[in-house]
């Protein structure tokens, strides 16, 4: 799947959900950003699963200031966990909804832009979505 064709998917979606180790695409992606701010003024829902790094504390400031956003809104999107000696090597995963309960999970660089994302069978994309209910579940006692 390119880029371009994530865009589209994510235009389209009413929900999505994001685990990012940097906040690349949303606060630094012309693109991703413009994407993110129509969106949200669509009510389109987003939840991210981030790291507590000083470099995401910054870019989730800046995303409050990009998207106009007040300390409750960030709350009720952000997920904030412990470091990870994994850092390095995690991708940026987004799982997106559209009208129905289906959903399709995308992995690109966390940290570059480029054309190419890697788009996840069905049976994958479930069962990552699986996994980012239960974390979020696990520390926020809400469904995402």
């Amino acid at each position: 799947m390119t880029l371009k064709q994530l865009i589209k998917l994510e235009d389209k979606a009413k929900e999505v959900w994001v685990v990012s180790p940097s906040l690349f695409y949303d606060v630094e992606s012309k693109e991703f950003s413009e994407l993110v701010s129509v969106n949200l003024g669509q009510k389109t829902k987003y939840k991210y699963i981030v790291p507590a790094t000083k470099n995401i504390h910054k870019n989730i400031d800046s995303y409050k200031k990009m998207y106009n956003l007040n300390d409750v809104e960030i709350t009720a999107s952000f997920l904030i966990l412990p470091e990870s000696d994994f850092l390095p090597f995690t991708l940026e995963v987004g799982i997106y909804y559209g009208s129905s309960a289906d959903c399709v999970a995308c992995a690109g660089p966390a940290l570059e832009e480029g054309n190419e994302v890697i788009q996840f069978n069905a049976e994958t994309s479930k069962q990552m979505a699986s996994q980012f209910k239960a974390i979020w579940k696990k520390y926020k006692r809400v469904n995402p």
